[in-house]
C-alpha cells in the first residue's frame, strides 16, 4: 500500500468515525478562538474552556482586554499553566490588533505569527478555523499518528505538516486534522501506540491495512 493509499484509507475511515467536527475549543469569534489557541498550549481543551467563560466575560474583545492588566489577566488564566508569559502575550497582541489591525484578527499567516504567543499551528488554526482558509495545524496527536501510520517520518512537526498536506487532499485539511484529533485523543493515547494500531485494523480495518498500518 502506497502513501497516497494509505491516505485514503485513513481518510475514508476517519470520515465514518467523524462526519461533524466542532471545534473543541469554545468561542465566539477569530479574537476569542485566537486567546482559546494560545491559552491550550501545554493545556487541555477541557482545562481552556472552563477558564475561558471568565475571561471572556471581562474581555471578549481587543479593546476590553487592553483595560485589564496582565496581573488580572494572569490571575484568571493561572489554571492553564504558563501564565506569566501567556498573560504578557495576550495583553500585547491585544495592543497590537488595535494599533496595526483596527482591533480585528488578521486573516494572514505573517501578520498572525508576528503577534506575541503565537506560533505557526496556532496560527494555523486561527486560518482554518476561523477564516476557512486550508491550513493543516500539526499538534502531538497528529505528529504521533501520521507517524505511526506511515505518512511521515516522524522528524519533526514541520516535515509532518509537509507530508499531510503532499497526502492528503487540500479541501479536506480543515477538516481531516479536528478528525484525527478526535481519533488520537479517542484511540491512541501517546503511551499505547499498540492500542492506535488494533483499533483501527480490528474495528475498522482489514487485513491489508493492518500491514500497511504497523
Amino acid at each position: 500500500m502506497t502513501k497516497k493509499e494509505k491516505a485514503q484509507y485513513i481518510q475514508t475511515e476517519l470520515e465514518k468515525l467523524y462526519p461533524e467536527t466542532p471545534v473543541p475549543l469554545a468561542h465566539t469569534d477569530a479574537y476569542t478562538l485566537l486567546i482559546a489557541v494560545l491559552l491550550s498550549a501545554q493545556c487541555t481543551d477541557e482545562r481552556v474552556n472552563t477558564i475561558t467563560p471568565l475571561l471572556f466575560s471581562k474581555a471578549d474583545t481587543p479593546q476590553k482586554m487592553v483595560l485589564l492588566s496582565v496581573a488580572e489577566i494572569k490571575e484568571i488564566i493561572r489554571p492553564c499553566g504558563l501564565s506569566p508569559a501567556k498573560s504578557k502575550a495576550i495583553h500585547r497582541l491585544s495592543e497590537l490588533l488595535l494599533e496595526h489591525h483596527e482591533g480585528q484578527v488578521p486573516a494572514s499567516f505573517e501578520s498572525l505569527e508576528f503577534l506575541p504567543g503565537v506560533g505557526h499551528k496556532t496560527a494555523s488554526v486561527v486560518m482554518a478555523q476561523a477564516f476557512g482558509v486550508p491550513a493543516f495545524p500539526v499538534d502531538t496527536h497528529i505528529h504521533r499518528l501520521l507517524t505511526r501510520w506511515g505518512i511521515s517520518n516522524g522528524k519533526s512537526v514541520v516535515q509532518t505538516e509537509r507530508d499531510a498536506k503532499k497526502y492528503f487532499p487540500k479541501e479536506l485539511w480543515n477538516k481531516l486534522h479536528l478528525q484525527i484529533i478526535f481519533y488520537g485523543r479517542a484511540y491512541s493515547p501517546a503511551r499505547s501506540p499498540k492500542k492506535s494500531i488494533d483499533y483501527i485494523t480490528e474495528t475498522i480495518g482489514t487485513a491489508a491495512a493492518k500491514k500497511a498500518l504497523k
